[in-house]
């Protein structure tokens, strides 16, 4: 842990910590104070279990026996009747992202440990995924202007419980952790099997940590790439030319288009390889498309990438003189409609 927090350049930061009561959350709690971080830990009460509230106030004894700041945070509402795991999930992640921007806290530590690691490799080498999902959970990463870092990528669960046996602090076993209706839990008990032929969680994780470098190498080239041939108007539309897309190493095209739909999509992750392949696929007579969120379509001999609009409003042409009078950069762009539309709808947030 120390390790981690002094090459990021962690030591002394405020960072809120996920802790659900599993043994990974909670050594991530007191790892981190151990390295010399302020921890905020925070415990989502999903509701979706009648312990659920019982165990989040065990967390809150053992940080308060650790002199760790602990807040709890209840999903309100109605609870889904299917695609339980990935909604909570979601909600999770809202409800922690929320409180770190009220807070003005910049960073966000999760529990992800090497099995989770080798999971999500072989969770997404199903789905199909290229070099950028295949390279895993990634050390850092931004999402919606907040730092997730996860410093126990190195270590394994029987790593992590064996730092709490030490101090003698018991750990919750969640149930859905053995529900085999959920992927992530069929691969997990399938790995025992991987491991008979070499295959165990470390060199799932190493295989992972290769393709991270790969990655890092592809990432810079395609922001290199964005930087002097991509147009972006205030976050709203992206441009550029479908010939020179085309004429792209496969390589660097595919991460590209995959990144830009992304950002324009607001999405968590890239679309999947096989689905921004297809449009790469796309002969000189491709018009258009969705993508993640997105609407892709031809105008120019340029391809743009505007946020699918589902919602069957026509923006006024008077609406947009009276924008352009507010915003002089775009009255003679000469922008197809479905930018201007995109451009007005994010300006007017």
């Amino acid at each position: 842990m120390k390790d981690f927090i002094k090459k990021y350049n962690l030591m002394g930061k405020v960072i809120a910590a996920g802790v659900s009561g599993g043994a990974d959350s909670l050594a991530l709690a007191l790892g981190l104070k151990e390295a010399g971080c302020q921890v905020v830990a925070l415990t989502v009460d999903h509701g979706l279990r009648q312990e659920s509230a019982a165990e989040a106030k065990y967390v809150a004894n053992i940080m308060a026996k650790n002199k760790i700041e602990h807040h709890i945070l209840v999903w309100q509402g109605r609870k889904p009747v299917s695609g339980v795991e990935e909604a909570a999930r979601k909600e999770r992640y809202r409800l922690m992202f929320e409180f770190c921007r009220k807070q003005g806290i910049k960073y966000l530590a999760t529990g992800h440990h090497m099995r989770d690691q080798a999971e999500t490799f072989l969770l997404r080498l199903a789905r199909g995924s290229g070099v950028f999902g295949l390279s895993g959970i990634l050390p850092l990463s931004e999402r919606n202007g907040i730092t997730l870092i996860r410093p126990q990528l190195d270590k394994t669960p029987e790593e992590l419980k064996k730092y709490l046996q030490k101090k003698n602090i018991s750990w919750v076993e969640d149930p859905m952790n053995e529900d085999e209706d959920f992927a992530r839990v069929k691969i997990r008990k399938f790995l025992p099997k991987l491991a008979e032929i070499g295959i165990d969680e470390k060199r799932l994780a190493d295989t992972a940590a290769v393709l991270a470098k790969t990655r890092d190498f592809i990432e810079a080239e395609v922001n290199d790439f964005i930087k002097n041939y991509v147009r972006n108007f205030d976050g709203a539309v992206f441009c550029l030319s479908w010939a020179k897309l085309k004429n792209l190493p496969h390589e660097i095209a595919l991460p590209l288009l995959g990144k830009l739909v992304k950002e324009i999509g607001r999405a968590e992750y890239r679309p999947e390889a096989y689905e921004t392949e297809r449009v790469l696929n796309k002969g000189d007579d491709f018009r258009g498309c969705t993508l993640g969120g997105c609407e892709l379509f031809m105008a120019a001999k340029r391809l743009w990438i505007v946020p699918q609009d589902k919602s069957g409003v026509v923006m006024r042409k008077q609406d947009w003189e009276l924008f352009v009078n507010e915003h002089q950069k775009y009255r003679n762009c000469g922008l197809p409609y479905k930018a201007r539309r995109a451009i007005y709808n994010k300006l007017k947030e």
